[in-house]
C-alpha cells in the first residue's frame, strides 16, 4: 500500500508524524514504519528572482527504484529492501513533491507545480533518479554503518518549443552515524536535501541564462 504526504497528515491525529521520523501503521497484524524525507530549505544567497513559471514532471525511475519500499545494495549486483519499513510514497513521487516544495522554498520563482496543476509554464523539469539506495559498500556484514546515495539527471525543457536547454546529472553520498535504521533515514534525507539544494539553485540560473538569449514572450 502506498501512502500519499496528504494521506501522513490525515493520519496525524492518529498517529504522531515528524520529518525523518516513522509513522507506525498495522499492516497484516505487523507493525509497519513509514517514512518521510524533507525539502531543501536553505540555499546560496543572492540567487536571481525567476520571472517564469516551472513544471516538474515526475520522475523517471527503473522498476528497483519506482516503489515504497527502502532499497538497501548489498553488492554491486544484488540489490534488497529493508524489511519493516517503507517510504510514505514511491520514491519518484516522494521525489517530485519534494523538488516542488524546495523551489517554493527558495522564494525566487514565480510559480512551480506539477503535472497535474494545469501550470501554463515557461519551463519544463524532467528528471531521471539513478539511484536511491544505502549500501554497505559490497559487504556483507551489518557491523558497519551504510552510505545513502541519491543521483539524478535532470534536464531543463525550454516551452512551448521543447527543446532541451541545459542538462546535469547530482549527486550525493552521506554515511549513517550507525547501521540503525532511524541513522541510515537521515542520511538519506541528508543526501537528497544537498541534491535537491543543487537542482533547485541549478534550474534558476541556467533558466536565467536562456531567458536572457532568449527572452519570453510577451
Amino acid at each position: 500500500m502506498t501512502f500519499s504526504r496528504r494521506n501522513l497528515l490525515a493520519l496525524g491525529a492518529l498517529v504522531p508524524l515528524a520529518a525523518c521520523s516513522p509513522a507506525q501503521l498495522l499492516t497484516g497484524g505487523r507493525s509497519q514504519k513509514i517514512y518521510v524525507l524533507t525539502p531543501a530549505k536553505e540555499f546560496t544567497a543572492g540567487l536571481a528572482r525567476a520571472p517564469w513559471q516551472l513544471l516538474v514532471e515526475t520522475p523517471l525511475a527503473n522498476s528497483a527504484i519506482d516503489t515504497p519500499r527502502i532499497m538497501l545494495g548489498e553488492t554491486a549486483n544484488r540489490m534488497t529492501y529493508y524489511s519493516g519499513a517503507t517510504w510514505a510514497d514511491t520514491a519518484p513521487d516522494m521525489m517530485q513533491t519534494l523538488i516542488v516544495e524546495s523551489f517554493e522554498n527558495s522564494r525566487r520563482i514565480v510559480a512551480v507545480g506539477v503535472e497535474r496543476s494545469g501550470l501554463r509554464a515557461d519551463f519544463v523539469l524532467k528528471t531521471d533518479m539513478r539511484d536511491f539506495h544505502a549500501s554497505y559498500d559490497g559487504g556483507e556484514t551489518r557491523d558497519v554503518a551504510p552510505e545513502a546515495t541519491v543521483r539524478i539527471n535532470a534536464k531543463l525543457v525550454r516551452m512551448p518549443r521543447r527543446n532541451i536547454v541545459a542538462g546535469e546529472t547530482f549527486e550525493a553520498k552521506v554515511r549513517a552515524e550507525s547501521p540503525a535504521l532511524s541513522d541510515i533515514i537521515h542520511a538519506f534525507d541528508r543526501a537528497s536535501g544537498a541534491v535537491l539544494r543543487r537542482i533547485v539553485e541549478w534550474t534558476l540560473q541556467q533558466g536565467m541564462a536562456n531567458v536572457r538569449v532568449d527572452p519570453l514572450p510577451r
